[in-house]
């Protein structure tokens, strides 16, 4: 996974205010619930030193997510009196969290990025005619995004509406449009939901489809077990979000398990230069780290100190002295971390613990 979407936090110097809250709207009053936790939070950024204005920039976009429906939360960084980036969260943090530190505490939003997976979600309706109304029609939705963030953050979406005796002329449209997102890197799975009773329509439009595209295709029926579950969970949310997130978590993307295929052949060669948290900061330091591999969930225990420059990074004072760094102080080590692989523009892959389990939490796959 790439971590472009990070670059703006390392473009300044801090300090740094970091947030992660839960703005979720599932209560009775959401706002009020909000509102305290944000006083809760403001308090603890106050006692550990954060200036105001920083504090103030925070304060105007906390819980200003209200469009987004259900379960959710934010991220939020400021630093010198300036909001820096606001991004709404899938789920919300599984406690709320403020930071005041030299480095963003970026890694809990990074990791909800992974594996950044590229889809296209198509819900296909077969509209029955209405007595002296409207004609049997077939309603199709195509929305891409890049999973797990965009179940907050929906993608570009597509509507074609067309009587049933149209579709299989117009079927041939929505096919290219899929056709055009696979071969742009935008799908990787195409998830299309057509229930019992769309099986014509849903034959016509696969039928349409090149092999190659076909081979992305997932069909799935409804979720639902006690009443129907339409397409679009709520306001804010993603097209098929439910069906998505039965097919898709857990899985990594195609890249990620590239690299993670490769790193594997690596460590069985190399695995002293290929797992833990020694190789992770050797490899880092030497800026030779193509790709940090973190198991999640996140467990990182060591202590880590850093300089001036991302390379500059170490397990203890004196080894950082030793590469000459001009200043020197300890960071937690999620922070230094994700500093470290950022500034050395190399990768992030979240691999579950269950599916490769790393030494320490983490491994490094190395450039050639």
């Amino acid at each position: 996974m790439r971590l472009s979407f990070l670059d703006r936090l390392y473009e300044r110097p801090g300090p740094w205010t970091s947030v992660y809250l839960d703005t979720s709207q599932d209560t009775d009053d959401p706002d009020r619930a909000i509102a305290l936790r944000w006083r809760h939070l403001r308090g603890e950024l106050a006692a550990g030193g954060a200036d105001s204005a920083t504090v103030d920039a925070l304060a105007e976009v906390v819980g200003a997510d209200r469009e987004v429906a259900g379960r959710h939360g934010q991220a939020l960084f400021a630093a010198g009196g300036r909001l820096v980036l606001v991004e709404e969260l899938p789920e919300p943090p599984p406690r709320d969290v403020a930071r005041f530190g030299p480095l963003p505490h970026a890694l809990p939003l990074a990791v909800r990025h992974a594996p950044d997976l590229p889809y296209a979600a198509v819900a296909l309706e077969h509209l029955p005619a209405e007595d002296g109304g409207a004609p049997e029609e077939v309603l199709v939705e195509v929305e891409s995004g890049r999973w797990p963030m965009s179940r907050v953050v929906p993608g570009p979406s597509d509507v074609l509406r067309v009587p049933a005796g149209d579709w299989e002329r117009e079927a041939p449209h929505m096919a290219r449009h899929l056709e055009q997102l696979a071969a742009g890197g935008d799908a990787e799975v195409i998830v299309l939901r057509a229930d019992a009773g769309e099986e014509w329509a849903r034959g016509v439009l696969v039928g349409r489809l090149p092999r190659r595209v076909r081979d992305r295709l997932l069909t799935v029926g409804s979720i639902a077990t006690a009443e129907e579950v339409p397409p679009r969970g709520g306001d804010g949310r993603a097209l098929l979000e439910q069906e998505l997130g039965a097919l898709l978590d857990g899985r990594l993307s195609a890249s990620d398990h590239a690299r993670m295929d490769a790193y594997q052949a690596q460590r069985a060669q190399r695995p002293e230069a290929s797992d833990g948290m020694g190789a992770v900061v050797t490899a880092l330091q030497q800026g030779r780290a193509d790709a940090v591999l973190l198991n999640e969930p996140v467990r990182l225990t060591a202590r880590v100190w850093v300089g001036a420059e991302p390379t500059q990074i170490a397990l203890s004072p004196d080894e950082l002295r030793a590469l000459r760094a001009p200043v020197l102080r300890e960071e937690p080590v999620e922070d230094a971390l994700l500093w470290s692989i950022v500034g050395t523009a190399a990768e992030l892959v979240v691999v579950p613990h269950e599916t490769l389990s790393l030494r320490d939490g983490v491994g490094v796959l190395l450039r050639p």
